[in-house]
C-alpha cells in the first residue's frame, strides 16, 4: 500500500476516534473558554479533525507529484472524505450546533452527486469535482472548524460566523449539486 493510500485509510480509521471522543467526552467539563463554552472536547475533537483533513490534502498532491495513483485511492478518498464530513454534521447536529435541514440538504446532495457519478461512469465518462465542488467543500471544513470550536474566537464578537459559513455552505452545496445534475441529466434521464 502506497503513501497516499496509507493517509486516506487513516483518515477513514479516525472517525470511528472522532465519534468516540465527541460523545465520550463531557463537554460542560473543562470548559477552557466560558463565552463559547469551548471545552477540552472539543479541542481534541479539533485537533483529530485537523489530522483527518490534512492526509485529504496531503493524499492527493502526494499521489499526483509521485504518479501513485491507483484504484483503490478513486476508490476511497471520497468515501473517507464524505465519511468525516457527514459524521462531522450529523455530530453537530446530535448537540444542536447545526441545522438538520443545512445536514440533510449536504448529506442529500453527496448522495445525488454520488448517484449521477456512477450512472456517468456506466456510460464511461468520469467525472472529476469541479469549482463549486471545491467551493462547497472548502466552506464545508470552514465552516466545520468553527462549529468544533464553538464559534471561537468570533464569539466574544458576537459574530455568527460559524453559521455564517455553515449556511454558505448548504446554499454551495445545493447549488453545486444542482450543476453536476444539470451537466450530467442526460445519464439519467434517457431510460424515461
Amino acid at each position: 500500500m502506497n503513501l497516499p493510500n496509507k493517509l486516506t485509510v487513516m483518515r477513514i480509521c479516525l472517525v470511528p476516534v472522532i465519534v468516540i471522543v465527541f460523545l465520550a467526552m463531557d463537554p460542560t467539563q473543562n470548559v477552557i473558554e466560558p463565552v463559547s463554552g469551548l471545552c477540552r472536547r472539543d479541542v481534541i475533537v479539533f485537533l483529530l479533525f485537523g489530522i483527518a483533513s490534512l492526509t485529504d490534502l496531503l493524499d492527493g498532491k502526494i499521489a499526483r507529484s509521485r504518479n501513485l495513483i491507483t484504484t483503490f485511492g478513486k476508490f476511497a478518498d471520497p468515501i473517507a472524505d464524505k465519511m468525516l464530513v457527514n459524521t462531522m454534521l450529523i455530530l453537530m447536529v446530535y448537540t444542536h450546533q447545526v441545522n438538520v435541514v443545512a445536514a440533510w440538504i449536504m448529506i442529500s446532495r453527496d448522495l445525488v452527486v454520488d448517484g449521477l457519478r456512477m450512472v456517468a461512469s456506466q456510460h464511461g465518462r468520469v467525472v472529476s469535482a469541479g469549482i463549486y465542488g471545491k467551493m462547497k467543500t472548502v466552506l464545508q471544513m470552514c465552516a466545520l472548524i468553527f462549529l468544533i470550536l464553538r464559534n471561537w474566537p468570533f464569539a466574544y464578537l458576537g459574530l455568527p460566523v460559524d453559521q455564517i459559513l455553515l449556511w454558505a455552505a448548504t446554499v454551495m452545496s445545493a447549488y453545486s449539486g444542482y450543476v453536476y445534475f444539470m451537466k450530467l441529466r442526460k445519464y439519467v434521464l434517457e431510460s424515461m
